[in-house]
């Protein structure tokens, strides 16, 4: 996974030196999530929201790379025994994606991201130490671009890492903790 990160800042960083046009933007939009992978209750969605900001790259005519701070709500609801309750994380979440233009409207995309917890909750009570501090997932996605300013785009983020703290949750190493999975309808805005 360090790999992974590794190379996405060296493709950043050859995209700053080498780029053709830099565009920054923002955007928000509806987060639809759960929780993926594992035996974790039954989770359903929970609906909820993203917003950040965003740099375009250009690297060359169809292809451009787009690191992008993301302020995330997540979580899920679960159906446990115990009772029905809501797990509500809250991220800041750094994608690095590498965008390519099939026209000049349409979009695909796919990358990295490293999220960093900021808060979680559990119907209202606070739960941050329950889960780790930082989250790795791939996004791929498609967009739409209305102008040369406006777009809207659908991600889906996989999530590839536990989330759960298991020394504070005394589990198994073993066990398959909740990963997040986390599907993004969004507007942004290009200056």
């Amino acid at each position: 996974m360090k790999r992974i990160f590794l190379v996405a800042i060296a493709v950043m960083a050859f995209g700053f030196t080498n780029a053709q046009q830099t565009r920054f933007g923002i955007k928000g939009g509806l987060n639809i999530t759960t929780y993926a992978g594992g035996d974790y209750w039954d989770a359903n969605s929970l609906v909820g929201f993203q917003v950040g900001g965003f740099a375009e790259i250009k690297i060359i005519e169809r292809l451009a790379i787009q690191p992008e701070i993301l302020f995330s709500t997540q979580g899920a609801r679960l159906d446990t025994s115990f009772g029905d309750y809501d797990e509500k994380l809250n991220y800041i979440n750094v994608p690095v994606l590498a965008k390519f233009y099939i026209t000049k409207q349409f979009t695909v995309e796919g990358g990295p991201q490293l999220g960093f917890l900021v808060s979680a909750k559990q119907e209202g009570h606070d739960a941050k130490d329950d889960f780790k501090s930082v989250d790795t997932g791939f996004n791929f996605g498609a967009g739409y671009n209305f102008t040369e300013n406006v777009s809207v785009n659908l991600r889906y983020t996989v999530g590839l890492s536990n989330i759960l703290d298991y020394e504070v949750n005394n589990a198994d190493e073993y066990f398959d903790s909740p990963k997040n999975s986390v599907l993004a309808l969004t507007l942004g805005y290009k200056f």
